[in-house]
């Protein structure tokens, strides 16, 4: 049997290759890598980059207004290179991971990087802006009616809601009958196009403005009489609901000194940058000031103040002690429901599994109010089922117990269905041979079955520790962090940090963003520290059962 010849212009083939297509090596290699571009893959794109244009151009407005220049040209570049990566055949594996890369920059990155600058500040009630926010704020908060103030007919508005919206005054001037719009910012004319005034001055409508009628402004009282309109011979106030008087500043500064002096009485409070307020000589100070770089003062508070740092570590020690016994307990009993139900000899089982995982489908919020009201002293299904007396959350052990049993009944249901898809995963064969050594079913269980579920499970254990150490809805919904001590309504029995960091952010005395920041670092570096030991043993046990 003959077979063809390869003469000049013929393509050999390596046996078991398939038929060889025409054209050059690298074109085909060109071929193969950019498939074709359908028309929908591209108007895909170019909605996605459309939209990328859009946001960019919407961003770089509000900073350029800032004169953030470094913040554009990051925004500027950012754009340029998306442009540039989508826009060409090149560099496919970057197109896929850019975007998640992106998502984890803002919404991971930029907040823990944001967080830690904010601890090394003195940010919090009073010390929000910069120290010419402050001392506007200052002499317009002493603004006081005077003989011969001038009077304006008043128009209480909202931009939006009338219950949420912020507040405006719309006033009408007496000598030039012009209506102007007054906020925290000053007053701006008004075009008298735009609004409707009624005999007398008062406006009774206005482009943009939703005005306020008897009962809406009633509701807001309290913020109608703290809105503070600064002018440029005082500031505008209100007197009721109808008037508006234009007042003189009390105290005002005084750049000589670099202090507010208070006409009246004479006294002076001098600016201090180590703490951004103003300091009287007997050494009060005034409510508000502005934001500073205070270096590791938060943490040095945290560590070294008693009034914080003792509420901090008795804290501490029951945030381990909550977060091990939740893991701990949850884990100990799912495990032996799992056990239970592993057995050969156990039937029906999966009618069990239905049941046993019941807590775990509820919402836990819910399960969480239910949970607090079934300890209620008086009428709570606990007392009145046993027929005891316990003020549960009335003492610091009980109140205690029962955060530790509420987290049982809620917890228990993930360490059961975890455990059971691990115990399925141990052959039956490794606990059959023991049992033909000779071996006990709790030596079995001890030697074989615990460390092969152990190292299964590990990872999972160290999440629901760092979990359970940050729980806030388990303290909050439920005991809301009390009992608290008579002489201390920052720190409860049964805080976690989590809880007493919020309570510092948003507690009544007033926010304290850097020192809570200062915390949230602490809590951070705990947990991680004690994640990481915890990942390095279970290497090590790994290493061992492998």
């Amino acid at each position: 049997m003959s077979t063809p010849s390869s003469g000049p212009g013929t393509a050999t083939q390596p046996p078991g290759r398939g038929p060889v297509r025409s054209g050059s090596p690298r074109t085909s290699r060109t071929a193969r890598n950019h498939a074709p571009i359908t028309l929908t893959g591209m108007l895909v794109k170019v909605v996605l980059l459309g939209l990328v244009a859009g946001i960019a151009v919407w961003a770089a407005f509000p900073l350029i207004e800032a004169e953030l220049w470094v913040g554009l040209a990051i925004l500027l570049a950012t754009t340029a290179g998306l442009f540039y990566l989508y826009l060409t055949p090149r560099h496919i594996p970057v197109k896929y991971l850019l975007p998640g890369t992106l998502f984890l920059v803002a919404f991971q990155i930029i907040p823990v990087l944001y967080t830690a600058s904010t601890a090394f500040t003195n940010f919090g009630d009073g010390h929000r802006g910069s120290k010419d926010d402050a001392i506007v704020a200052i002499q317009s908060g002493s603004v006081t009616q005077v003989p011969g103030s001038v009077q304006y007919p008043l128009t209480v508005a909202t931009k939006g809601d009338p219950a949420t919206g912020t507040l405006v005054f719309l006033v009408t001037d007496p000598q030039t009958n012009t209506v102007s719009v007054g906020d925290t910012e000053g007053l701006r004319p008004l075009d008298a196009g735009s609004v409707t005034v009624a005999p007398g001055g008062k406006v009774t409508a206005a482009d943009g403005y939703q005005i306020l009628n008897f009962g809406e402004a009633s509701t807001r009282s309290k913020d109608i009489t703290d809105l503070v309109v600064p002018t440029s011979g005082g500031a505008l106030r209100s007197s009721g609901l109808s008037r508006a008087y234009e007042g003189k500043a009390v105290r005002a500064y005084d750049a000589g000194c670099d202090c507010i002096r208070d006409s009246e009485t004479g006294k002076t409070w001098t600016a201090d940058g180590k703490v951004g307020s103003f300091v009287a000589a007997d050494g009060e100070t005034l409510a508000q000031g502005w934001q500073v770089n205070v270096g590791l003062r938060n943490f040095a508070d945290v560590l070294t103040d008693p009034a914080i740092s003792g509420p901090f570590f008795s804290t501490l020690i029951w945030n381990f002690a909550f977060a091990l016994g939740s893991t701990g307990f949850t884990f100990l009993l799912g495990m032996g429901i799992a056990l239970a139900l592993h057995s050969p000899r156990m039937r029906g089982t999966n009618f069990y599994r239905v049941l046993l995982i019941l807590p775990y489908a509820m919402p836990s919020f819910a399960m969480l109010l239910v949970w607090r009201d079934m300890f209620n002293t008086d009428f709570g299904l606990i007392n009145n089922l046993f027929g005891l007396g316990v003020d549960w959350f009335g003492e610091t052990w009980s109140a205690r117990l029962a955060v530790l049993l509420v987290q049982l009944w809620l917890g228990y249901p993930y360490m059961f269905l975890v455990t059971t898809g691990a115990l399925q995963a141990i052959p039956r064969e490794l606990t059959e041979a023991t049992s033909v050594d000779g071996a006990s079913p709790f030596q079995s269980f001890r030697a074989v079955t615990m460390p092969l579920l152990l190292v299964a499970i590990s990872p999972l254990l160290i999440a629901s520790f760092a979990y359970n150490f940050n729980n806030f809805n388990a303290i909050q919904f439920v005991t809301e962090g009390g009992p608290f001590p008579a002489d201390n309504p920052t720190a409860g029995a049964t805080d976690l940090l989590i809880t007493y960091t919020y309570r510092l952010a948003f507690g009544a005395q007033g926010a304290e963003y850097g020192l809570a920041a200062a915390v949230s670092i602490f809590i951070f570096a705990i947990v991680a520290t004690v994640s990481a030991i915890s990942f390095s043993r279970t290497r090590k046990q790994e290493e061992v059962y492998s």
